[in-house]
């Protein structure tokens, strides 16, 4: 089971290439055992995993008498003692609020938000700071994009090209705007195995497409969408491009200048950093010509009771007092990353994602949910005649945490049938011993579990 090298390259390179043509031998094969060779070393001998492990005071409990094996990565990831602690010293240390005090505290405060706004630049390769702006997670960013851009510049007869393979968070804001603007959504298939079909996605696009909404990584499938391709296709016909990064930024350091999409938009807490905070990257133009979607205090110049006039970007689109501790807390996520090796850490999790592909494609009544060959560590399956829920409860009590249900993604799971399914994710902290843990369950599961 072959994963694509370009997808992941090894540093953040304005030129590098983000897609390539599959290998033509690359295959699935469901009827034999991974070799010694596919396998990840005991323990990722290539990657200090159990060193890295320590890092994580959630992973050390049990769950209904058993340790906890933490497989639900691709709903949140868990937080190091770097985010924690990062958190904490500013809430004992630096507590104030940001950009407007003249105290010591305010300076403080104000070096640590805009600092993790610096981080998150980096990490996503963008041009400069004012191309980032904070918001709760990628639903908000969504919907940031849909009010303001969208609002401003779509109009009767106007078309939105989605996959067939959104999370809800890249619909239903869409979906609100061609109720305002009397645009309409149009939808690009994918195949079985999980791969847009890019004839089809091509015949989609024309001179009524404004913009191309897509997930850089399928949240039920895994599959990692050729974004470069997709992104310059939409742009011959004149279309701005939207990706939704959450399942991706875990796995890919996403460069927007390879990408070459107009927006992108994450949530901190996949990231592993907290919940509540995100960013949305947006091509400086395009900020500066989109009107503010919320107003309130900091995003003023000036206010009278006839008019008022805004700051530029970012400030503009942060109106309130922000989530200050949010963007420590990224910050030092993207700070851990960097420090453990992210690269080592992403191969090492693509060798666990193949060995448990392996082993689940073995278990009877198993049914793999995506299978391509561009794929990241989702494991999505169903023990067919049996309800998600029930395969995740089953789980549960033997310590295993997964996510059952049709994961905020009905058009993906309905093209294959479905109305859920159950879906294993990996994260670097995970071991073999625990993918085998869960093939062994999943197992088990598949005997005493009676079909509906």
């Amino acid at each position: 089971y072959y994963f694509l090298k370009e997808e992941l390259p090894t540093r953040p390179s304005p030129s590098a290439p983000q897609v390539s043509e599959p290998r033509s031998d690359a295959s699935f094969h469901q009827d034999r055992q991974p070799s010694k060779e596919e396998r990840p070393a005991a323990n990722g001998a290539a990657f200090p995993v159990e060193a890295i492990r320590k890092d994580f005071p959630i992973l050390h409990q049990q769950v209904n008498g058993h340790p906890l094996i933490w497989l639900d990565n691709a709903a949140t990831a868990q937080k190091p003692r770097a985010v924690i602690d990062a958190i904490s010293h500013y809430y004992e240390r630096d507590n104030s609020n940001v950009h407007r005090g003249a105290h010591a505290l305010a300076a403080r405060a104000t070096d640590a938000y805009e600092g993790g706004r610096a981080r998150v630049q980096a990490f996503l390769g963008a041009n400069t700071r004012e191309e980032i702006v904070f918001v709760r997670g990628t639903t908000e960013g969504i919907n940031l994009v849909a009010q303001s851009w969208g609002r401003a510049n779509l109009k009767p007869g106007d078309e939105i090209v989605l996959t067939e393979m959104e999370h809800h968070a890249n619909i239903v804001p869409w979906q609100f705007v061609c109720k305002e603007t009397g645009a309409v959504i149009r939808v690009a298939p994918f195949d079985d195995r999980g791969e847009i079909i890019l004839e089809e996605y091509a015949k989609l696009l024309g001179s009524r497409t404004k913009l191309v909404g897509m997930p850089h990584v399928s949240n039920v499938l895994g599959t990692v969408l050729p974004v470069t391709l997709m992104a310059s296709m939409a742009h011959s016909v004149g279309a701005r491009v939207l990706v939704d990064g959450a399942q991706a930024v875990p796995h890919l350091r996403p460069n927007m200048q390879a990408l070459g999409c107009d927006f992108y938009v994450f949530s901190g807490h996949k990231l592993f950093g907290p919940t509540g905070v995100g960013a949305l990257y947006a091509r400086a133009p395009l900020l500066d010509e989109m009107p503010p979607w919320q107003g309130g205090g900091s995003m003023i110049k000036d206010v009278t009771f006839e008019e008022s006039t805004f700051v530029g970007p970012p400030g503009k689109f942060e109106a309130g007092t922000p989530i200050i501790s949010g963007a420590v807390g990224l910050g030092a996520a993207i700070d851990y990353i960097n420090k453990i090796g992210f690269e080592a850490a992403v191969e090492h999790e693509h060798a666990l994602t193949r060995y448990g592909m392996k082993l689940l494609a073995g278990i009877p009544r198993l049914r793999l949910i995506g299978t391509s060959d561009t794929k990241v560590s989702v494991l999505s399956f169903v023990l067919q005649g049996t309800d998600p829920q029930e395969v995740a409860k089953f789980l549960d009590q033997r310590g295993i945490a997964v996510r059952g249900g049709h994961h905020c993604a009905q058009p993906t799971h309905r093209h294959f049938g479905l109305e859920g399914s159950v879906r294993p994710s990996l994260a670097f902290y995970n071991t073999r011993e625990e993918v085998e843990r869960l093939a062994a369950v999943v197992a088990e599961a598949a005997g005493a579990l009676k079909r509906l």
